[in-house]
């Protein structure tokens, strides 16, 4: 259903932690001029965790309104709490999103069991095409191939974004679910591979910096030129790492800083990104060729 590079947009703030609309909607155009495939907006990478309900939604709406059509948008509607990510999935149909990526219930440690009748939960709550998303280093929680081959089954989940970085993961869950659904990379150091093996794309941070460079090389996994995007990966490999030298988004955000797209807001519990960090990260960019002040 969407393929390619599909970046884990970061959501732009005033100093002050305020939203940045402004810089939000300029955002939004760059990915567009750099020709991303798809913009994931309020996910792990957006702040999701330190938005309320109201700004979530409006900052889905506003990312709705300002592509216009251009470009699919997934909203980040995951929770842990089954009645809020029911909520938040309303609010991405209602404000027109192509479809939503809902991350395992973080924290509470859901058996797979619980796991299933969560998603089948918000599956059948919202007609809205939704995405998985597996990523057991943040949630403390793995939702293991057997439990995504029986979501597999329901008819509006249409993807899963595996985060895990496991290759034979990958393998698994497209030989257990046979085509269902979609496979999409959540890990970057590891995304062209699995899109070698057939994932449909990546889920990215890197994207945020350097978005023409990772539709290249998903365009060239995609199309089964190895060769063509291990030369464009390469260039990317420093980005793959350091842009999560501290704690995804610290890092990315403060490399949009130096681009000049973003100012330096981030919100606590999270900070701006220590300085002992700041040539690693500018050394990622000069690998990537990607411009900064």
């Amino acid at each position: 259903m969407f393929h390619g590079s599909m970046v884990a947009l970061v959501t732009p703030m005033h100093e002050d932690g305020s939203l940045d609309r402004e810089r939000l909607y300029r955002l939004i155009d760059f990915h567009i001029e750099n020709k991303t495939d798809a913009i994931v907006a309020v996910g792990t990478t957006g702040e999701s965790a330190t938005l309320d309900m109201k700004e979530h939604c409006q900052v889905l709406r506003d990312v709705v309104r300002h592509a216009s059509g251009r470009i699919p948008v997934i909203a980040g509607t995951g929770a842990n709490c089954t009645r809020e990510a029911i909520e938040l999935t309303h609010c991405a149909l209602e404000a027109g999103a192509d479809a939503a990526l809902l991350v395992t219930p973080y924290y509470n440690k859901p058996t797979q069991e619980g796991l299933y009748l969560h998603h089948k939960a918000v599956a059948e709550a919202v007609a809205i095409p939704q995405i998985l998303y597996n990523v057991p280093g943040r949630t403390a929680c793995d939702m293991l191939p057997a439990t995504v081959e029986r979501l597999s089954h329901i008819p509006n989940i249409v993807g899963i974004k595996e985060a895990t970085g496991k290759l034979e993961r990958g393998r698994e869950i497209l030989q257990r679910c046979n085509g269902r659904l979609d496979l999409y990379s959540g890990d970057d150091a590891t995304a062209m591979e699995l899109i070698l093996l057939g994932a449909k794309g990546d889920i990215s941070v890197t994207a945020n910096v350097a978005p023409r460079l990772m539709h290249q090389m998903c365009a060239a996994a995609l199309a089964g030129d190895r060769q063509r995007a291990s030369e464009i990966n390469e260039r990317l490999l420093l980005l793959h790492k350091n842009l999560f030298l501290e704690a995804n988004p610290i890092p990315v955000k403060w490399a949009l800083y130096r681009m000049g797209l973003l100012s330096r807001g981030i919100r606590l519990p999270l900070t701006e990104l220590s300085s002992e960090h700041h040539a690693a990260v500018l050394a990622a960019m000069d690998a990537a060729d990607v411009p900064y002040k």
